[in-house]
């Protein structure tokens, strides 16, 4: 398990599928704010709630400079899916192999009714234009996050 990234730090890099079967990078946001949300699973009752918050705000956010990425992993065809059924316009990325995951520290240990597992906190990071973290929400309540991290990245220069 990897230590979260920092206010201030310098942002991961990653190379991963978005459900486009685009690859993505750090680098593809260049000279944007990028909202990085991180969430255990497709379809499931929290993380629909969150995509769907933060898809009612996107034009909000591309109004603020920002860019919303989802990550989980799921497969992108799981993405696809996920997205169709919901109606999302939000790029998701897909981290099977878990690197992003480890990278931003959100790949830890949990448990639920005594069981100790392996899972994602649901955590967001918004990353200045710089490359640089600007604020994280560590084990992010879905309700009203997604209008937090709007006013955050309206506040962010």
């Amino acid at each position: 398990m990897s230590k979260k990234p920092g206010l201030g730090d310098k942002a991961p890099d990653f190379k991963l599928p978005d459900d486009s079967g685009t690859i993505r990078t750090l680098k593809s946001f260049a000279g944007k704010k990028l909202v990085l949300y991180f969430y255990p699973k497709d379809d499931t009752s929290g993380c629909t709630k969150e995509a769907i918050d933060f898809n009612g705000l996107k034009r909000e956010f591309e109004k603020a400079g920002a860019v919303v990425v989802g990550v989980s992993p799921d497969s992108s065809a799981s993405h696809v899916a996920f997205k169709s059924k919901h109606k999302l316009n939000l790029d998701l990325v897909s981290d099977e192999a878990k690197c992003m995951l480890e990278a931003y520290g959100v790949w830890t240990e949990k448990s639920m009714y005594g069981r100790t597992y392996m899972g994602v906190e649901r955590t967001t990071f918004l990353i200045g234009r710089d490359g640089r973290i600007a604020a994280v929400w560590n084990k992010v309540k879905v309700a009203d996050h997604a209008a937090a991290v709007l006013a955050a990245t309206r506040a962010l220069q």
